[in-house]
């Protein structure tokens, strides 16, 4: 994708996220897009998890910086495994240097996002000893999995958005993709959401959200 179709936005934690022209949709929450990335996926997600290897799915790679925050981690805790990352509508150059990541984020952590967001689509990488990215471009709806995963960020644009990304079909795609004691995390506890969530077969936890949102929303496989 090339040219901007996106506005740039500064959050209340000071990181940037972008609106999007097309959804009328922020990427990452005005209250805080590195606040509610390192709440949602890192501490009730990435954290939450015992395994020492850890195959983890992206609904969204949006911005990369759940991407780039979940491999500054991995780097930390030696971990093993993957990280694959879908996305229908990638960022171009020039929206990608419209954020702040580069200069908010701690060195090893923003060096880790320039150079996942320059990566190339389709192509995956190691980016340390063991551990694999893979940035895919194709749309979530017709996408299937070949590969199972401990982790899932869902974290894709509101229900109200694309409704298309959150029916019960695609929760049960995801759910029988997912190793059993593995996980999901979203940002959303709509409730035809969480009706969608559980029908498909997980486990729910209701959250504390980070700020903005009382609660945020974690399903299990058992």
């Amino acid at each position: 994708m090339n040219g901007i179709h996106t506005t740039p936005y500064i959050t209340s934690d000071g990181s940037s996220t972008l609106r999007s022209l097309q959804f009328g949709a922020h990427y990452h929450s005005t209250n805080g897009a590195l606040t509610e990335s390192e709440h949602v996926f890192i501490k009730y997600g990435l954290n939450a998890l015992p395994f020492k290897k850890v195959d983890i799915l992206e609904v969204g790679f949006g911005t990369g910086l759940n991407a780039a925050l979940t491999a500054a981690l991995v780097k930390t805790m030696a971990l093993e495994g993957s990280y694959h990352g879908l996305e229908f509508y990638p960022l171009s150059d020039e929206e990608y240097a419209m954020l702040n990541y580069g200069s908010i984020l701690p060195a090893e952590t923003s060096t880790l996002w320039r150079s996942l967001c320059s990566m190339p689509w389709n192509q995956p990488r190691e980016i340390s000893p063991g551990f694999t990215i893979h940035k895919q471009r194709c749309d979530f709806t017709k996408w299937q999995p070949v590969m199972k995963y401990h982790l899932i960020y869902f974290d894709a644009f509101a229900p109200d958005d694309q409704p298309e990304m959150w029916s019960r079909e695609q929760f049960k795609k995801l759910h029988k993709a997912l190793h059993l004691g593995g996980c999901l995390v979203t940002y959303c506890v709509k409730g035809t959401v969480k009706e969608a969530v559980k029908s498909a077969g997980f486990i729910l936890d209701r959250l504390q959200g980070p700020p903005g949102k009382r609660h945020m929303l974690r399903a299990w496989k058992k």
